[in-house]
């Protein structure tokens, strides 16, 4: 009674082909602040979709997708606008393959009574609310895709392309970004696999298993098949919603490139969306303009917006849309690539 209490209101996730925020973003680029940024933003994103030679990296950090932003990049997915995803555990396994299975975020409030939630099993994320015992059906789901694949070190993508496998045969998840991607042929990639409802199960996974040889995860593959992307792709765009280890990894694959001798090119095109704040040091907030002197982040195309993403990113997401210029890209299909160069 006291879960049915709280878990009520669903989550509903915006529709960005609903509406067309070019009228608006026409008039933010007359203005100042992060209207004007955002905006620009937008171009330099439409541009990276114009650019036939551009392949397109989305970042994700931040609790996304349980907010409902899931559907914005779905929509990016389908229609070819990313081309190989780099996200933190959370948003991909407890957030979008968790919703895939069939279960829900809700409406909730950040002045609740958090001891009450935990005594009912609810897991509050700010003002939204995941019930804790589907989770934990979602941790023991990814403990079964485990147990059933041959014991050695996968990277995470690979991990993904079972758990995407696993939605479109048992013909569930039909709007899950995990499932689409593994449809489509874009990879996935989680660096800190294992901080998510994923890495439950991988220790069940192993902790069962005993002195018998496991799955796990290997994040150093990882870092070397996102680097083989970038290398074959030579032009590449980011578009970063947050900061965090997603846009580190992403960018580092420039320097991972120079060290193993190969010819590419900085990230041409960069876009972020985030509130952290440059003045502290921190990695999340710190400036595309910082990443050139790394040799991560070309200028002149470049934009930094500091917005709250569920206000932003569908402002983006529907201008790059209604724009239209993903109509004529072609699938990159960069799964088959890395299963091919192995």
């Amino acid at each position: 009674m006291l879960k049915k209490k709280h878990l009520t209101s669903l989550i509903e996730h915006i529709d960005i082909k609903s509406f067309d925020a070019r009228p608006l973003i026409g008039q933010f680029e007359h203005m100042a602040f992060q209207a004007r940024n955002l905006a620009r933003a937008c171009l330099i994103y439409d541009q990276m979709l114009k650019d036939r030679e551009c392949a397109v990296f989305l970042c994700l950090a931040g609790s996304l997708f349980s907010a409902g932003l899931r559907k914005v990049v779905f929509d990016l997915v389908d229609n070819n606008m990313v081309d190989a995803i780099v996200s933190t555990g959370a948003i991909i396994v407890d957030q979008d393959f968790f919703e895939g299975l069939g279960f829900k975020h809700y409406i909730g409030t950040p002045h609740a009574d958090d001891d009450e939630l935990m005594q009912a099993h609810i897991d509050r994320i700010y003002d939204t609310y995941i019930d804790e015992d589907e989770l934990r059906i979602c941790d023991n789901t990814s403990k079964e895709i485990a147990d059933g694949l041959p014991p050695r070190p996968y990277s995470s993508r690979e991990f993904i392309l079972h758990m995407g496998k696993y939605l479109a045969d048992k013909k569930i998840g039909a709007d899950s970004v995990v499932r689409r991607s593994y449809e489509k042929g874009v990879p996935i990639f989680v660096p800190a696999f294992s901080d998510s409802s994923a890495g439950f199960g991988l220790v069940e996974h192993q902790y069962q298993a005993g002195k018998k040889a496991t799955v796990s995860i290997d994040s150093a593959k990882d870092f070397l098949e996102l680097t083989k992307i970038k290398i074959e792709a030579k032009t590449t765009g980011l578009l970063m919603i947050g900061g965090g280890v997603p846009k580190n990894f992403a960018q580092d694959t420039t320097v991972a490139a120079e060290i193993l001798g190969a010819d590419a090119d900085m990230h041409k095109y960069a876009v972020q969306i985030t509130v952290a704040d440059e003045r502290d040091g921190g990695l999340s907030g710190s400036t595309l303009k910082e990443a050139h002197s790394w040799g991560k982040v070309d200028q002149g195309a470049e934009q930094m917006v500091f917005a709250e993403a569920t206000l932003a990113f569908p402002l983006l997401a529907s201008y790059a849309y209604h724009q239209g210029n993903w109509k004529t890209r072609k699938e990159k299909k960069f799964n088959a690539f890395l299963e091919g160069s192995r």
